[in-house]
Order: structure tokens, then C-alpha cells, then sequence
């Protein structure tokens, strides 16, 4: 409300200045030039009247000033006269062209807000856009409803003796339910014929037929085929799937990816890119979600208002992720710094790092290693706050935990 009232206050004073220019009548207001110039012929007379007192001027070129002086303000008040009783000009069509003008101004802002701007919007904080999401990824539509949703897709050419045996393994598998090999066969099939909804219900049979723990990537594989039946949708169902797959390997790409999808899809932006940018990092290069996380990666740090500069995938040969470090080029002009600018350099080398840290996050090798920097830097309470930091994002990875304890302890013993 308060913004329609400054917005309305705003136009309607606009308004008022353009009608109060155009009713202005040209003879019927404002004062006459002649009437300035009386005053000043006045105030002339009582100046030469002191100079006469003071000797600056003589009595007889007083009396011969005064003379043109009297001329002159009676010339003047003749033409104030004259003005005072001229016939003010009509105003009736200043008056028409004003009210016009009002409406434009005041309808034309309302059509053009109206067209371009977004009525009916609250203010959107921080605060009130993370309830949204928060509220939106509660009350989003589940599988079901998202697959009704979709438009029907047209029949793919399929080579008729490949329908055949599809068809044999949906009667064999209708006929032994309990078949758990038939089944996971039947769910490949149907995925390759893109009957994606009938494709993870065969493998939601294959897995309730499984004994002992359930492996993540058949919980992963699960999810994918609900995205792909939901037209790329992440359903409260998928996600639910993708939780307890990385519950059990919280570094899996495949899963982080559908993760960070979600988080776009629901409002959260921040957090997605985040999920991506880490799961780039650890790699491996040229893995399927690497491709379609650097295809969609700009758009979601847009979105997220990060100003995203591309990341190299990539690891190193233990699988352990690769850490950006000084180029040879670096390591070589440290050589022939003095002390004092050398410091400087690995001073700015791990800013930098706990800067993308903070706004992009990082993997936990990373965060481990800008800790340990900090400690030798002699930076033990920045180190101890990013310490802290680490814990809450990796909160639910015990093998980050013990990478990020070691490294804190490794920073508390170089003190």
C-alpha cells in the first residue's frame, strides 16, 4: 500500500505542475515589466535625494535628474495602468487541455505499470523469498500430478520384433511378479522405449524384491526415471529417493545434480548453484552430469545473482578432488620476490580462495585446505570461523567432518 501511495502522490503532483503551466493566463496573471521599473525609478528618487544631502551631487544636476527621473515613472505607471485594465485572455481551453494532460500523465503511468511493472506483488526480502520456497517445495505437485500434466507425447517408430519381446517380458514378468531379474530387465526396456512410468514402477518392484540394504544407485536410477516420466520435473517422490541415496553417498554427482535441480526449481537458486559449482569441481570430467551441469550452470548463477566464471572439472589421480593451486608461472616469479611481497602474494592467493569458498562453496578438500592456510598464516581466528562454517555445510558428511577436524587440528599445532 505504501507503494501505490507514493506512486499515486507522485504522478498526481506531476500532473498538477503541467495543469498549473498550462492555466497560467498570459495577461490576466503576473506582474507587468513596467512595474519592476517603477520601483527602481523610485528607489532612484530617494537615492539622489542622500547623495544631494551628502555633497555628492550638486543642486542643480539634482534638480535636472529628478526631472527625467519623474519623466520616467510617470511613463512607467502609465504602462502598469494600461496592463491592470487589459481584458484578460480566455482560459476555458487551458483548462480542457489540462484535465487532458492530468489523464494522460495519471493513465498512462497506471497502463504502463500495468504492462511492464508487477501488480499485486509484496516486497520480496531475502527473508520473505526463502519462506516462499520454503513454502513451495511443500506444496508442490507430486509425480502423479505432474506426469498428468503433460501433454501427450507422439509414439515412437519401434522395430517390431523389439515390441515383441517387450511384450513377451511384461506377460512373463505379470506372470512371476517375484521374478527380481525380470523385473530389472523389464525396467531397462521400458526405459529404452520411453515408457518412463512404467519403467520405474518395474524397478520399484525390482528393489522391494532386493534383501539387505538397497545399493544408492538403483535408488538414484529410481529417481532419474520419475524426472524423465515428469518431463524433468523433481517430485517430492524423486527427491525423496535422492535424500536416501546420499544419505549413503553424499559425493554422488548423478544424485547432486537432480539436487540442484530441485533447488531451482523451488526458489532456491543460491543453494543450487552452490550444489552445482562443488559437484563440478570433484568431477570427473566428461561424466554425463558434468555435461548437463555446465550446460545449465549460467543461467542458475544468474538466477542466483553470482557473477559465475566457468570451472574446470577435474581430479586428481587418487579420485580426490583437484585444488586449484599457483601456475608454474606463479611459482616461478615467488622466486625472485623479497620477503615482504612474497607474503603479500600468498596472502592474496588465499583471500581468494575464501572468497569463491564463500560464494560459490567448494568441495571439502578445499575448505580443508583454507584452513590449514589460515593457521599458517598465523590467522588462527579467521581459520576457526571458516572451521566452523565447514561443520554446517558439510553437517551431514562424516568423512568431510574428519577432513575438516584434521585440518583444524593440523592449523591448532603449527601455533
Amino acid at each position: 500500500m505504501a507503494f501505490w501511495i507514493l506512486t499515486g502522490a507522485l504522478t498526481l503532483v506531476m500532473a498538477g505542475f503541467l495543469a498549473l503551466v498550462l492555466l497560467r493566463n498570459k495577461n490576466g496573471s503576473g506582474e507587468p515589466a513596467a512595474a519592476y521599473d517603477l520601483r527602481v525609478y523610485r528607489q532612484q528618487l530617494k537615492d539622489l535625494d542622500r547623495d544631494v544631502a551628502r555633497g555628492i551631487v550638486t543642486a542643480a544636476d539634482a534638480e535636472r535628474l529628478r526631472t527625467e527621473i519623474s519623466r520616467r515613472i510617470l511613463a512607467a505607471d502609465a504602462q502598469v495602468q494600461a496592463a491592470e485594465t487589459g481584458a484578460p485572455q480566455p482560459n476555458g481551453p487551458s483548462r480542457v487541455t489540462a484535465v487532458v494532460m492530468a489523464l494522460v500523465v495519471v493513465g498512462g503511468t497506471a497502463a504502463l505499470y500495468w504492462q511492464i511493472g508487477a501488480p499485486g506483488y509484496g516486497d520480496f526480502g531475502l527473508d520473505h523469498r526463502i519462506a516462499l520456497a520454503e513454502e513451495r517445495a511443500r506444496t508442490r505437485p507430486g509425480q502423479q500430478e505432474a506426469e498428468a500434466r503433460l501433454p501427450t507425447s507422439p509414439t515412437p517408430e519401434i522395430d517390431p520384433n523389439y515390441q515383441r519381446l517387450v511384450e513377451e517380458l511384461r506377460t512373463a514378468t505379470a506372470d512371476r511378479p517375484d521374478d527380481a531379474r525380470g523385473q530389472q530387465l523389464l525396467a531397462r526396456h521400458e526405459a529404452r522405449l520411453g515408457n518412463f512410468k512404467a519403467a520405474y514402477e518395474a524397478n520399484a518392484r525390482y528393489i522391494a524384491l532386493q534383501e539387505g540394504d538397497v545399493d544408492p544407485q538403483l535408488l538414484i536410477d529410481q529417481a532419474e526415471l520419475h524426472v524423465m516420466a515428469a518431463g524433468g520435473y523433481v517430485s517430492p517422490e524423486a527427491e525423496a529417493l535422492l535424500l536416501r541415496a546420499l544419505s549413503q553417498q553424499p559425493e554422488d554427482g548423478r544424485a547432486r545434480y537432480y539436487m540442484g535441480l530441485l533447488m531451482g526449481q523451488v526458489g532456491r537458486p543460491d543453494r543450487g548453484f552452490q550444489i552445482w559449482a562443488e559437484t563440478l569441481r570433484q568431477g570427473p570430467p566428461g561424466a554425463p552430469w558434468i555435461r548437463a551441469i555446465q550446460a545449465q550452470i549460467p543461467e542458475m548463477a544468474t538466477l542466483a545473482g553470482v557473477d559465475y566464471r566457468p570451472i574446470t572439472p577435474g581430479g586428481t589421480a587418487d579420485g580426490s578432488p583437484a585444488l586449484p593451486g599457483p601456475s608454474a608461472e606463479q611459482m616461478a616469479a615467488m622466486q625472485d620476490l623479497s620477503a615482504e611481497d612474497r607474503q603479500q602474494m600468498i596472502e592474496g592467493m588465499v583471500s581468494g580462495l575464501a572468497t569463491r569458498l564463500a560464494e560459490e562453496g567448494g568441495s571439502p578438500a578445499e575448505w580443508a585446505r583454507l584452513i590449514t592456510a589460515l593457521g599458517v598464516l598465523g590467522r588462527t581466528e579467521q581459520a576457526r570461523e571458516i572451521y566452523a562454517e565447514a561443520q554446517t555445510q558439510f553437517a551431514d558428511n562424516d568423512t568431510a567432518l574428519e577432513m575438516l577436524a584434521a585440518a583444524r587440528d593440523r592449523m591448532e599445532a603449527s601455533q
